[in-house]
């Protein structure tokens, strides 16, 4: 469903991201949270074939097949999440507490990405983006990052990527011919950088 195409230079689905790094009382990181909104377009294809009893409203379970299917898909891109502890790269366990909501003919998909072995960290580095450029991964413009739980001298920064166009030109098609696309949408990552003494 939310599958990439290597050869697309554009994005096909666009995505309002809202994100939490949740903290352990002992400062260690836990897992992130995401809340991705989908594009309206997205959306209403995805319902496609989904009974509601009510017309224009989906309950929580009527939606529960396809959250279970959004986030299965997810797994083989590593759920668009990158995280380096320190300079080390992190994994993340299979998402929990995963849902669907529909609100002004919108999809939220909400869930909890565990942290495959918590960590402690002085420096933690989010990257969230899809390497493919197949979904357009923009954070919200209010409260897009938050962090739970973490250490009142933890400070973050967060970073959206610039627009990328100037370099789109310099790459072009003859890239994506040559099959150097493999992480093209790195350009595009919205960065989440968090400093704890």
């Amino acid at each position: 469903m939310l599958g990439a195409a290597a050869a697309e230079a554009h994005p096909h689905v666009w995505i309002t991201a809202r994100s939490e790094l949740i903290y352990a009382p002992d400062g260690t990181i836990t897992g992130v949270r995401h809340a991705w909104t989908f594009d309206d377009m997205f959306s209403t294809y995805a319902l496609q074939g989904i009974e509601a009893k009510t017309k224009g409203a989906y309950t929580r379970e009527e939606l529960a097949p396809l959250a279970q299917t959004n986030v299965e898909s997810l797994k083989e891109f590593a759920y668009f999440t990158f995280a380096k502890a320190d300079g080390k790269k992190q994994k993340f366990a299979e998402p929990v507490d995963y849902f669907l909501e529909y609100k002004n003919t919108e999809l939220t998909l909400h869930f909890t990405l565990p942290a495959k072995t918590p960590f402690k960290t002085r420096q933690l580095a989010l990257e969230v983006f899809d390497p493919a450029f197949f979904i357009d991964f923009k954070y919200a413009d209010k409260d897009p990052v938050k962090l739970v739980g973490a250490p009142a001298d933890c400070k973050m920064q967060f970073q959206r990527p610039n627009d990328g166009t100037a370099s789109a030109q310099q790459l072009g098609e003859q890239n994506f011919l040559n099959g150097d696309s493999a992480n093209f949408g790195a350009m595009f990552a919205n960065k989440i950088v968090v400093e704890c003494p």
